[in-house]
């Protein structure tokens, strides 16, 4: 049903709408950007221009969302193709970091302490206060809605991120979140970054 959604959406717009107004990002991340928790669209607001070229181009080059189980990955897979030119990305990203982020609202409940000793290994990557790093590839977390992180450590868990062949920041992440035992130790992880903004 949403696949069927999203391909409505792109036959709304031209391949010249896209490549000109980009404002068809808000349908899905809100009028702000800040993401939209009832169809389960991130924020885009706040995040890294870096992180977001990188992440439209895997989505167009078919290294994210691309496995059958990954609805909403395959969404964003259809949107980032009609970005046909890296001038259309750079207008897209543009786009998104022009929104003024609104710090998300805690929706994860878990263990703070055991989060913290389990963030010690994401801080490798995404820096001790979950700033992030661009030199590593590993966006900030502090921005997110937390409710997007834990969605996003449970696909990688079960294997419907970090997925292609050719996406090996996604393989990494696949493999951290793979030490997470169980669902609980998600929301720890997550409820711990959560105090970090």
């Amino acid at each position: 049903m949403r696949a069927a959604a999203a391909l409505a959406l792109l036959a709304l717009f031209s391949a010249a709408a896209f490549a000109e107004d980009y404002s068809y990002c808000t349908t899905c991340h809100g009028a702000d950007g800040n993401g939209n928790v009832a169809i389960r669209a991130p924020k885009i607001s706040g995040m890294e221009a870096w992180y977001l070229r990188r992440q439209l181009e895997h989505f167009r080059a078919g290294d994210r969302g691309v496995h059958q189980q990954d609805v909403s990955g395959q969404e964003m897979q259809s949107v980032a193709a009609a970005l046909k030119d890296p001038a259309a990305i750079d207008g897209a990203v543009a786009y998104a970091v022009s929104f003024k982020p609104k710090t998300p609202p805690v929706t994860v409940q878990g263990n703070v302490e055991k989060g913290r000793a389990l963030f010690q290994t994401c801080a490798a990557c995404h820096g001790t206060k979950a700033e992030g790093n661009a030199a590593l590839h590993a966006p900030s977390l502090i921005n997110q809605s937390d409710w997007y992180l834990v969605t996003q450590l449970e696909r990688y868990r079960a294997g419907l991120r970090g997925y292609a062949p050719h996406d090996s920041e996604g393989a990494q992440m696949r493999a951290i979140a793979a030490t997470l035992p169980d669902s609980a130790a998600v929301a720890d992880v997550i409820s711990y970054i959560n105090t970090l903004r």
